[in-house]
């Protein structure tokens, strides 16, 4: 069997490939992760995962490369990663009682054969009407740190959240499902 190689550094993604019991080497890309303003935030996700995954794919060799790359928007607007703690504030604020999307752009690419994958998957999320108390409590925790959106769902996120329309995978930083259907039809490797 082919070596799988996560072309990212995130705990969370790597977590998704443990509770399916793969055991993935990671393999951090060094890409600078600058986003293009004029392009579709789909275009954004999957050229990032793109650039991630070519990028580790230079660095080893007959291995199944996967890369991924994760932002949230809300009417057309892209919310990065908070800042600061105030910053974090002012995103779940503008998030509560309101509908957003999280986009994962994803990348497979097998570099002993040269195969190449791009694409994406969406999920919407619905955000409870969040009180003062209920978002103070919440950057108490700090999850905020290092998350698109300035939350985490599969944390005490999850209290946030009213519903979501899509794969909860996703939602956490990669959709995995998605990622099988990619692996059975163009690489015929299969998760399960």
């Amino acid at each position: 069997m082919k070596n799988f190689i996560l072309a990212s550094a995130s705990p969370r993604r790597k977590e998704i490939f443990k509770q399916i019991g793969i055991d993935i080497k990671v393999v951090e890309s060094s890409i600078n992760e600058s986003i293009r303003t004029d392009e579709r935030p789909e275009q954004i996700a999957m050229s990032l995962a793109f650039q991630k995954a070519i990028d580790v794919s230079n660095k080893v060799d007959n291995s199944i490369i996967i890369a991924a790359d994760t932002i949230v928007v809300k009417e057309n607007e892209i919310i990065g990663k908070p800042k600061n703690k105030l910053d974090a504030r002012k995103t779940l604020q503008s998030l509560s009682g309101q509908k957003h999307s999280v986009i994962t752009g994803f990348a497979l690419i097998d570099n002993n054969r040269l195969t190449k994958i791009v694409d994406y998957e969406l999920t919407e999320v619905y955000f409870k009407d969040l009180d003062t108390i209920e978002i103070e409590a919440y950057l108490e925790t700090y999850e905020y740190l290092d998350k698109a959106g300035s939350y985490a769902i599969q944390g005490k996120g999850s209290l946030l959240v009213e519903k979501i329309n899509g794969c909860y995978f996703n939602v956490v930083g990669l959709p995995i499902s998605k990622i099988n259907d990619s692996l059975k039809k163009y690489f015929d490797i299969s998760l399960i």
